[in-house]
Protein backbone atom coordinates (compact mmCIF):
# COMPACT_ATOMS: atom_id res chain seq x y z
CA UNK A 1 0.00 0.00 0.00
CA UNK A 2 1.46 3.17 -1.21
CA UNK A 3 2.53 5.78 1.78
CA UNK A 4 -0.21 8.89 2.09
CA UNK A 5 1.76 12.15 1.05
CA UNK A 6 -0.88 14.07 3.53
CA UNK A 7 -1.53 13.72 6.92
CA UNK A 8 -4.91 13.05 8.98
CA UNK A 9 -5.37 13.00 12.27
CA UNK A 10 -6.35 9.84 14.25
CA UNK A 11 -9.86 11.09 15.76
CA UNK A 12 -11.16 12.45 12.05
CA UNK A 13 -13.14 10.68 8.98
CA UNK A 14 -12.21 10.79 5.56
CA UNK A 15 -14.92 8.77 3.48
CA UNK A 16 -13.89 6.96 0.13
CA UNK A 17 -13.64 8.20 -2.86
CA UNK A 18 -12.04 11.75 -1.59
CA UNK A 19 -9.15 13.24 -3.08
CA UNK A 20 -6.59 14.69 -1.09
CA UNK A 21 -3.46 16.35 -2.63
CA UNK A 22 0.05 16.22 -1.40
CA UNK A 23 1.21 17.86 2.32
CA UNK A 24 -2.57 18.71 3.28
CA UNK A 25 -2.99 18.34 7.16
CA UNK A 26 -6.30 17.39 8.57
CA UNK A 27 -6.79 18.28 12.56
CA UNK A 28 -8.75 17.27 14.83
CA UNK A 29 -12.57 16.03 14.32
CA UNK A 30 -13.43 16.99 11.01
CA UNK A 31 -14.97 14.50 8.72
CA UNK A 32 -14.57 14.96 4.46
CA UNK A 33 -17.36 13.64 2.60
CA UNK A 34 -17.12 11.04 -0.80
CA UNK A 35 -16.23 12.98 -3.67
CA UNK A 36 -14.52 15.95 -2.51
CA UNK A 37 -11.63 17.10 -3.52
CA UNK A 38 -8.89 18.85 -1.68
CA UNK A 39 -5.59 20.20 -3.16
CA UNK A 40 -1.92 20.51 -2.07
CA UNK A 41 -0.47 21.99 0.97
CA UNK A 42 -4.25 22.68 2.74
CA UNK A 43 -4.80 22.92 6.34
CA UNK A 44 -7.88 21.92 7.43
CA UNK A 45 -8.25 22.43 10.93
CA UNK A 46 -10.33 21.63 13.98
CA UNK A 47 -14.22 20.66 13.49
CA UNK A 48 -14.06 21.17 9.80
CA UNK A 49 -17.00 19.45 7.61
CA UNK A 50 -15.90 19.17 4.18
CA UNK A 51 -19.17 18.60 2.18
CA UNK A 52 -20.20 15.84 -0.92
CA UNK A 53 -18.32 16.94 -3.65
CA UNK A 54 -16.72 19.94 -3.12
CA UNK A 55 -13.85 21.15 -4.36
CA UNK A 56 -11.26 22.94 -2.75
CA UNK A 57 -7.82 24.51 -4.40
CA UNK A 58 -4.32 24.46 -3.15
CA UNK A 59 -3.24 26.28 -0.01
CA UNK A 60 -6.25 26.81 0.92
CA UNK A 61 -6.54 27.45 4.83
CA UNK A 62 -9.74 26.25 6.69
CA UNK A 63 -9.94 27.41 10.14
CA UNK A 64 -11.47 25.80 13.20
CA UNK A 65 -15.55 25.32 13.16
CA UNK A 66 -16.37 25.69 9.59
CA UNK A 67 -18.68 23.22 7.53
CA UNK A 68 -18.08 24.03 3.48
CA UNK A 69 -21.29 22.42 1.92
CA UNK A 70 -22.28 20.74 -1.41
CA UNK A 71 -22.12 23.61 -3.53
CA UNK A 72 -19.37 25.73 -2.65
CA UNK A 73 -15.83 25.90 -4.28
CA UNK A 74 -13.01 27.28 -2.58
CA UNK A 75 -10.20 28.56 -5.02
CA UNK A 76 -6.57 28.81 -3.96
CA UNK A 77 -5.15 30.24 -1.29
CA UNK A 78 -8.94 30.85 0.33
CA UNK A 79 -8.79 31.86 3.67
CA UNK A 80 -11.93 30.53 5.82
CA UNK A 81 -11.44 32.05 9.27
CA UNK A 82 -12.55 30.04 12.44
CA UNK A 83 -16.56 29.65 12.73
CA UNK A 84 -17.50 31.24 9.70
CA UNK A 85 -20.28 30.39 8.09
CA UNK A 86 -21.29 29.34 4.46
CA UNK A 87 -24.63 27.85 3.19
CA UNK A 88 -26.17 26.48 0.46
CA UNK A 89 -29.79 26.59 0.54
CA UNK A 90 -31.73 29.96 0.31
CA UNK A 91 -34.71 29.32 1.77
CA UNK A 92 -34.30 26.28 4.37
CA UNK A 93 -37.71 24.51 5.97
CA UNK A 94 -37.15 21.55 7.97
CA UNK A 95 -40.67 20.74 7.01
CA UNK A 96 -40.42 20.47 3.09
CA UNK A 97 -37.26 19.40 2.67
CA UNK A 98 -34.28 20.31 -0.16
CA UNK A 99 -32.01 17.71 -0.61
CA UNK A 100 -30.22 17.09 -3.78
CA UNK A 101 -27.45 19.04 -5.70
CA UNK A 102 -30.34 20.57 -8.20
CA UNK A 103 -31.55 22.72 -5.34
CA UNK A 104 -27.75 23.58 -3.79
CA UNK A 105 -27.03 27.36 -5.06
CA UNK A 106 -23.20 27.66 -5.75
CA UNK A 107 -20.95 29.68 -4.14
CA UNK A 108 -17.90 30.42 -5.48
CA UNK A 109 -14.46 32.24 -3.51
CA UNK A 110 -12.05 33.11 -5.75
CA UNK A 111 -8.17 33.07 -5.49
CA UNK A 112 -6.66 34.54 -2.34
CA UNK A 113 -10.14 35.70 -0.81
CA UNK A 114 -10.13 35.98 2.96
CA UNK A 115 -13.03 35.53 4.77
CA UNK A 116 -13.20 37.13 8.09
CA UNK A 117 -14.41 34.77 11.56
CA UNK A 118 -17.93 34.49 12.28
CA UNK A 119 -18.89 36.05 8.76
CA UNK A 120 -21.51 34.49 7.31
CA UNK A 121 -21.46 33.49 3.47
CA UNK A 122 -25.35 33.59 1.63
CA UNK A 123 -25.04 30.62 -1.36
CA UNK A 124 -24.92 31.92 -4.91
CA UNK A 125 -23.01 34.53 -3.99
CA UNK A 126 -19.13 34.88 -5.79
CA UNK A 127 -16.31 36.19 -3.62
CA UNK A 128 -13.74 38.27 -5.89
CA UNK A 129 -9.82 37.49 -5.86
CA UNK A 130 -8.12 39.02 -2.94
CA UNK A 131 -11.60 40.24 -1.99
CA UNK A 132 -11.86 40.54 1.88
CA UNK A 133 -14.77 39.39 3.89
CA UNK A 134 -13.96 41.30 7.92
CA UNK A 135 -15.33 39.75 10.97
CA UNK A 136 -18.50 38.86 11.30
CA UNK A 137 -19.90 40.37 8.10
CA UNK A 138 -23.08 39.33 6.47
CA UNK A 139 -22.29 38.88 2.36
CA UNK A 140 -25.95 38.90 0.73
CA UNK A 141 -24.35 39.92 -2.83
CA UNK A 142 -21.45 39.37 -4.96
CA UNK A 143 -18.33 40.99 -3.91
CA UNK A 144 -15.35 42.51 -5.91
CA UNK A 145 -12.00 41.58 -6.74
CA UNK A 146 -10.16 42.86 -4.22
CA UNK A 147 -13.65 44.86 -2.26
CA UNK A 148 -13.25 44.90 1.41
CA UNK A 149 -17.12 44.06 3.14
CA UNK A 150 -18.01 45.00 6.08
CA UNK A 151 -21.44 45.38 8.50
CA UNK A 152 -24.83 43.61 8.51
CA UNK A 153 -25.82 43.00 5.21
CA UNK A 154 -22.06 43.77 4.27
CA UNK A 155 -21.13 46.90 2.14
CA UNK A 156 -18.34 47.51 0.31
CA UNK A 157 -15.78 49.83 2.57
CA UNK A 158 -13.15 50.43 0.41
CA UNK A 159 -10.42 47.87 -1.49
CA UNK A 160 -7.42 46.11 -0.45
CA UNK A 161 -4.03 45.03 -1.26
CA UNK A 162 -2.89 41.56 -2.31
CA UNK A 163 -0.53 42.08 0.76
CA UNK A 164 -4.01 42.40 3.39
CA UNK A 165 -3.32 46.21 3.10
CA UNK A 166 -6.14 48.53 3.12
CA UNK A 167 -5.98 50.68 0.16
CA UNK A 168 -6.16 54.83 -0.03
CA UNK A 169 -9.26 54.36 -2.56
CA UNK A 170 -12.77 55.81 -2.18
CA UNK A 171 -15.11 53.13 -2.64
CA UNK A 172 -17.50 55.81 -4.61
CA UNK A 173 -18.66 54.30 -7.73
CA UNK A 174 -17.95 57.25 -9.62
CA UNK A 175 -14.22 58.20 -8.87
CA UNK A 176 -11.35 56.42 -11.27
CA UNK A 177 -8.09 56.69 -8.99
CA UNK A 178 -4.71 55.10 -9.30
CA UNK A 179 -2.78 54.15 -5.79
CA UNK A 180 0.19 51.51 -4.80
CA UNK A 181 0.03 49.65 -2.07
CA UNK A 182 2.16 51.61 1.14
CA UNK A 183 3.23 48.41 2.68
CA UNK A 184 4.28 46.65 -0.66
CA UNK A 185 4.06 49.41 -3.32
CA UNK A 186 1.29 47.41 -5.53
CA UNK A 187 -0.51 49.71 -8.46
CA UNK A 188 -3.69 49.74 -8.70
CA UNK A 189 -5.94 51.28 -10.95
CA UNK A 190 -10.49 51.45 -9.95
CA UNK A 191 -12.60 52.29 -12.10
CA UNK A 192 -16.30 52.35 -10.79
CA UNK A 193 -16.89 49.47 -8.88
CA UNK A 194 -14.11 47.57 -10.32
CA UNK A 195 -9.94 47.34 -9.12
CA UNK A 196 -7.45 45.58 -11.02
CA UNK A 197 -3.84 45.36 -10.74
CA UNK A 198 -1.51 47.19 -12.88
CA UNK A 199 1.10 44.45 -13.72
CA UNK A 200 4.65 45.93 -13.86
CA UNK A 201 6.70 46.03 -17.12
Amino acid sequence: MPEKKYFVHESSYVDDNVEIGEGTKVWYFSHIQSGARIGKKCSIGQNVNIGNNVTIGNYVKIQNNVSVYEGVELEDYVFCGPSMVFTNILNPRSEFPQRGTEFYLKTLVKKSASLGANSTILCGTTIGKYAFVGAGAVVTRDVPDYGLMLGTPAKLFGWMCACATKLDMTPDPESEETVACKKCGRRYIKKGHSVTQIENK
